[in-house]
C-alpha cells in the first residue's frame, strides 16, 4: 500500500513539476504554474516517508529521484522570493532629506462579497494615499463613494462582469483615464499624480482574465505585455500594480520584468500569497505592485480578509530619485518578440473575458 501511495504522489509532483515546462500558453498548461510552494511541501513530506517507511530498493530509489527533481524543480522557481536570494527593491533608510512616502492599498474585492464596510474600515484603518479595488460593481461603487469622501479624486469602472475597477487618491491626479487595452470587457486605470514636493509620477492598474483548463492563456499574457511595453516607454517614476492573475515567477511575469524593466520588491523578501484567502493550503502571490528605479520600498503587508477570495495588500514607497536597485536582465530579442505575436494575436480577435458570469 505504501508503494502504491508514495509512487502516485511522487508520478504526481514529478509530472506536475515538468509540465510548465511545455512552451503552451493555454490555461490546462499553465495552471501547473501556480502551485510551486505546495508541490515543494508535498515533496519534501513524500521524501520523509519514503525515508522512513520504505526499504532501500530500486523502486523506492526511483520514487526519490522524481521526489528529489521536482523539489529541486520547484526550489529554482520559489527561491527568488526568500531571504536567500538577493533583492531588487532597495529598503528605503530615511535621512535628513525630505522623501515623499506614498502609501498604496490594492484589493481584488470579489464582486459578490458584500461585506463593503469590514473593507472600508480597514481602508479607514490604514489610510492609505491611494487605494485600487478590483471586481467592483455598481454596489460597490455606491458604498465606497458614501464612506470615503476624505478622498477628493476618483475614477470608477464599475462592471457586472467581475472586471470593474475603482481608484480613490488624496494626492492630486492630473491624469485619470480609463483605457480598454486589448479587450473591451477589461478596463485598465493609466492615471499621473503630483506628490507634495510637486513631483509627478505614473501608475498603471490591470487586471487581465484568469487562466482556466478549456482556454488559452494568451489574454491575460497580452495585456501583462501590453503594461510591460507602455512602462519601458515611461517619461516618469511608475508603478504597475494589479491583481494579474498570474504568479510572480512565471515566465510571463519574468518577461514583463524584462522588457519594462521595473523591479518586483518580493524578490529577497517573501511571496506575500494573497489568493486564496478562503484556503491557507491554496495561496499564491496573484495581486502584485511593480516599480521603477526612482522608488524605494518602505513596507509591504498583507492585510485581513474582508470576505473576499483575495487578501489586500498595503504597500510604502518612497519616491527618492536615487538608484540603489537592482535592475532586472535586458529583454532579449525573444522577449519581444513573443510580446509582439501576442499583444497581435489579441488584437485581431474578439471574445468575452473569462468568468464574466461566475459573479452573476
Amino acid at each position: 500500500m505504501s508503494y502504491y501511495v508514495l509512487g502516485t504522489i511522487a508520478s504526481f509532483c514529478f509530472l506536475a513539476s515538468l509540465i510548465p515546462f511545455i512552451p503552451i500558453a493555454h490555461g490546462a498548461v499553465r495552471v501547473f504554474d501556480f502551485g510551486r510552494l505546495q508541490l515543494a511541501i508535498l515533496s519534501i513530506t513524500a521524501i520523509i516517508f519514503l525515508l522512513v517507511i520504505l526499504p532501500i530498493n530500486w523502486v523506492s530509489l526511483i520514487f526519490l529521484a522524481m521526489l528529489s527533481m521536482a523539489l529541486a524543480i520547484q526550489a529554482v522557481y520559489i527561491a527568488r522570493f526568500t531571504p536567500l536570494w538577493a533583492k531588487q527593491s532597495a529598503r528605503h533608510h530615511p535621512d535628513n532629506t525630505e522623501r515623499s512616502v506614498i502609501s498604496l492599498f490594492v484589493c481584488n474585492v470579489k464582486q459578490g462579497n458584500r461585506r463593503h464596510q469590514d473593507l472600508i474600515k480597514l481602508i479607514n484603518a490604514r489610510d492609505p494615499d491611494i487605494l485600487i479595488l478590483m471586481e467592483t460593481d455598481q454596489q460597490w461603487v455606491d458604498a465606497l463613494d458614501a464612506s470615503l469622501t476624505d478622498y477628493a479624486q476618483k475614477i470608477s469602472c464599475p462592471q457586472d462582469n467581475s472586471y470593474g475597477m475603482y481608484l480613490a487618491s488624496r494626492l492630486e491626479m492630473p491624469r485619470g483615464d480609463i483605457q480598454f487595452l486589448l479587450n473591451e470587457g477589461i478596463p485598465s486605470f493609466h492615471c499621473s499624480f503630483k506628490v507634495t514636493e510637486g513631483h509627478l509620477f505614473d501608475l498603471i492598474s490591470i487586471h487581465p482574465d484568469p487562466p482556466v483548463p478549456h482556454r488559452d492563456t494568451q489574454g491575460r499574457d497580452a495585456e501583462i505585455l501590453v503594461a510591460g511595453k507602455l512602462a519601458a516607454k515611461r517619461q516618469r517614476p511608475l508603478i504597475v500594480t494589479g491583481d494579474l492573475n498570474d504568479v510572480a515567477w512565471s515566465e510571463t511575469t519574468r518577461r514583463f520584468l524584462r522588457i519594462s524593466q521595473l523591479l518586483d520588491p518580493r524578490q529577497g523578501r517573501g511571496m506575500f500569497n494573497s489568493f486564496d484567502a478562503r484556503f491557507p493550503f491554496l495561496r499564491w502571490p496573484l495581486d502584485h505592485v511593480f516599480h521603477s528605479e526612482e522608488f524605494e520600498l518602505v513596507s509591504i503587508e498583507r492585510q485581513p480578509h474582508i470576505g473576499s477570495d483575495h487578501f489586500p495588500m498595503f504597500y510604502e514607497f518612497a519616491l527618492v530619485f536615487e538608484n540603489d536597485n537592482s535592475l532586472p536582465d535586458d529583454a532579449t530579442a525573444d522577449d519581444r518578440e513573443e510580446a509582439e505575436r501576442l499583444i497581435h494575436t489579441e488584437k485581431n480577435r474578439s471574445r468575452k473575458p473569462v468568468g464574466e458570469d461566475w459573479e452573476s
